[in-house]
Parts: C-alpha cells; sequence; structure tokens
C-alpha cells in the first residue's frame, strides 16, 4: 500500500482527531492534513507512542491516534506493554511498516520476516491489533478500529507514497508547532 493513499484515507476519518506522528510519517501527515492538533514527535526516535500514552492518559474524552514507523517502534519497544497495561480507550496506534529506519537513510530494521508487531501487541494486551496490506482491506475496516474502545494497535505494511513530501525539520522542531498544538487543545 502506499503511504499516502492510507493517510489520505484517515485524513477523511480524522478531521478533529490529536494525531501524534513521528519523522517520515509525520512530513507525510503534516502534508495530507495540515491541523493544529497534529502533534510532532520529536527529538529521538520511538517516542511518538509515549508522547500519545501521555495525551490519551491526560485527554480521555479525546481520541488520539500515533501514527509509528516500524523502526521507530522497535527504539522503544516496551511502550506496547505501558500501553497495554494503562490500557487507554481513546488510544489507536498505527504503525507503518516498511521494513527500514527511513528516517536514517533507509536502514534495513532487523528480524525481517520474523518480527510480528501484531502478535507482541497482543501478547502485550492490547484490546485489538490487527495488520493490512492491502487499502480495500484496511479501507473496509478502518472506521470500525477507530471506533472500538482500545487500546488498538493497526499495522500498515507501506512503500513510499507517490507524493513525498520534502522533510520540513524547521517545522517540526520549531516553536511555532508546539505553541499552535497548545492553543488549539485550549480552544477545542
Amino acid at each position: 500500500m502506499k503511504r499516502d493513499a492510507c493517510f489520505r484515507l484517515l485524513a477523511d476519518l480524522l478531521p478533529h482527531d490529536i494525531v501524534v506522528s513521528t519523522y517520515s510519517s509525520a512530513f507525510e501527515w503534516l502534508a495530507i492534513r495540515p491541523h493544529p492538533l497534529n502533534y510532532v514527535a520529536v527529538g529521538a526516535m520511538g517516542l511518538a507512542s509515549s508522547h500519545a500514552l501521555g495525551l490519551a492518559l491526560a485527554m480521555p474524552q479525546r481520541r488520539i491516534v500515533v501514527l509509528d514507523g516500524d523502526g521507530s517502534l522497535l527504539m522503544n519497544l516496551g511502550t506496547l506493554v505501558t500501553i497495554a497495561a494503562a490500557a487507554p480507550k481513546n488510544l489507536i496506534h498505527f504503525v507503518s511498516r516498511n521494513g527500514s529506519y527511513e528516517a536514517n537513510g533507509g536502514h534495513p530494521i532487523p528480524a525481517q520476516g520474523v518480527l510480528d508487531f501484531v502478535g507482541i501487541a497482543r501478547s502485550a494486551g492490547y484490546r485489538h491489533a490487527e495488520s493490512f496490506s492491502a487499502l480495500p482491506a484496511f479501507a473496509a475496516r478502518a472506521e470500525s478500529l477507530l471506533s472500538a474502545p482500545g487500546p488498538t494497535f493497526v499495522e500498515l505494511h507501506l512503500e513510499a507514497g507517490d507524493t513525498s513530501p520534502a522533510p520540513d525539520y524547521e517545522h517540526i522542531h520549531g516553536e511555532r508547532a508546539r505553541r499552535e498544538f497548545a492553543q488549539a487543545l485550549r480552544s477545542s
């Protein structure tokens, strides 16, 4: 599946939700759905899911969606157990699986063909865990996955999209994005 096609589908279903994204997923998401409630998790690979957990616990009335990468998740695999133990019903954890540390030059992640993120999420205690490699199958299940009580884990087998935006590190590392996010939270 193309990442941009999956993200466009999600953007239609998440018009005003808080979306936590990181690195390659963040650049594509920000281009597809520019919104003040986009939270960019930067600073260290692997923190998107931890940031999303904090937001989900602090705001149980809001749906929190995390757009993680497989390499990023491997940097903080213990977060799956922590999320499952906290059991936030409002957290949906998407993992873009492309088999690489894309933000760091596309180096392959270890254990290709063996690593089972969905199995790990299930074993950790996520309420729902599914994997998709075809857009029609994902499209058929997306709404129900987003509305089910979480935590929910969704692995998306993706390749680069047709419209890969240039990385805007100034935006994701800049104060403006965090300030706009804080203002949007106060006004919503």
